[in-house]
């Protein structure tokens, strides 16, 4: 391990971000077939994705589902605030979000809400389910705001 890798960034090189970005695209990408892509020998690839993922700059593999094919035909941002904001208040919110599964995503923001929650539900019904029987069951809810997704034009990750 170099200095530069002891750091808590790593400055990757173009092959690095190449073979990434060919990762992001199809994870399921072969050693070989990598390697014809960057034009690279197969040991190289596979040390450097070797080194990638044990710096956690690669962190892990994942699936994309169609959730259209799933059922789900409506997905939304939802943006929620706490009426404090409290250690304990945070933390019992972000346990009890991860349990409702039609969360598929939760960050913490700064701005205006606290929270920004990607959902993905049957329909307008099921959502209305969720907030008024899942989502503001959670103690300590202030707001809710919702935003429903028309289209998605870029999704990376």
């Amino acid at each position: 391990m170099t200095l530069r890798e002891k750091n808590s960034t790593y400055e990757m090189d173009n092959m690095d971000k190449k073979i990434i970005s060919l990762l992001k695209k199809n994870a399921k990408y072969s050693i070989k077939e990598l390697s014809y892509l960057t034009e690279l020998s197969s040991t190289p690839i596979f040390e450097r994705i070797k080194r990638l993922e044990k710096l956690k700059i690669i962190k892990g593999y994942t699936v994309l589902i169609d959730a259209k094919k799933c059922g789900k035909n409506i997905a939304a941002f939802c943006n929620v605030s706490l009426t404090s904001h409290t250690y304990e208040m945070l933390c019992t919110f972000e346990e009890k979000i991860t349990q409702l599964e039609e969360v598929l995503s939760c960050y913490h923001i700064a701005g205006s809400y606290d929270y920004l929650l990607k959902i993905e539900v049957k329909d307008m019904e099921e959502y209305a389910i969720f907030i008024k029987e899942k989502l503001t069951k959670i103690p300590h809810i202030g707001t809710v705001q919702s935003s429903f997704i028309m289209k998605k034009i870029l999704e990376n990750g």
